[in-house]
């Protein structure tokens, strides 16, 4: 499932091909996504020149002086930037045409994923509105974690996936995020001190600028808006290695079930 620096590579990767450019028309092979694509989406966005790209967590937000469409890649969508001429395969399932003769092409083939639109301030829509704060921003720092950690009992892994708590983090760059502050992810977040909490902090946001920087992971859907994949898997120290050694002390990386989720995590280097 495409995650924060996936989000972000995507969003770098189709700005330069929309900003200040006009969508001419949209094309809606199959409405049945996640969310049905409103109906009136084509109406209100054709014609329209789009005037930023930006992200909200995991949510991409392209913005008109009309509105801001809101787009989610779900678990399999991708955002590729292609010629308007060019057949659309079986899963490409909205096209926003562009004056320019290129086409925003959202494939999705589990149809998880979602177009929607609104008039309003898209970070009071009721999708964004209680999204915490972006990892990457100052505000995400040792002292709101340390405050928002207090007396909790969760795992700090699950309040870590929490979008209430911090946006967008997803499940592997935490782990990966923890492994490097030397913190098991089956630790009680309320248990955190604060210089532990400086040191996670520092280690999500140093973990996702890594991934960013390398086009995010690929794993198996994702690729970017150029068809490339994203090479951050080939440096996972905890992600998916389930008894391989650990890249730093060699002990067996060790697999834990939180809820419906795996957390992986080495028995010596995180406590």
């Amino acid at each position: 499932m495409p995650e924060l620096p996936e989000v972000e590579t995507t969003c770098r990767g189709i700005a330069p091909h929309l900003i200040g450019k006009q969508v001419s028309r949209v094309v809606v092979r199959n409405p049945a996504l996640r969310w049905r694509v409103p109906k009136a989406l084509a109406a209100e966005l054709s014609g329209q020149v789009v005037r930023a790209v930006t992200r909200r967590a995991k949510y991409i937000l392209l913005t008109t002086d009309a509105g801001t469409a809101i787009l989610h890649l779900g678990m399999s969508g991708s955002l590729r930037v292609v010629a308007a001429a060019k057949p659309p395969g079986k899963s490409d399932h909205v096209d926003l045409v562009l004056a320019t003769g290129n086409c925003l092409r959202l494939r999705d083939p589990r149809r998880f994923g979602s177009i929607l639109w609104t008039r309003q301030n898209p970070l009071a829509h009721k999708l964004l509105a209680d999204i915490g704060p972006e990892p990457l921003t100052p505000e995400f720092s040792r002292d709101y974690l340390h405050r928002v950690t207090r007396g909790r009992s969760r795992a700090i892994r699950d309040v870590l996936l929490d979008a209430r708590i911090v946006a967008g983090v997803g499940n592997i760059y935490a782990n990966e995020a923890l492994f490097s502050a030397g913190i098991r992810p089956t630790r009680a977040a309320g248990r955190l001190n604060a210089i532990e909490c400086k040191k996670l902090a520092q280690a999500i946001r140093a973990t996702l600028k890594r991934a960013i920087r390398v086009g995010g992971t690929t794993l198996r859907d994702y690729h970017a808006s150029d068809g490339e994949p994203g090479h951050f898997q080939l440096t996972l120290k905890v992600y998916g290695r389930t008894g391989d050694p650990c890249r730093v002390c060699q002990t067996p990386i060790r697999l834990a079930r939180l809820g419906q989720r795996s957390a992986f995590f080495c028995g010596k280097c995180q406590t």
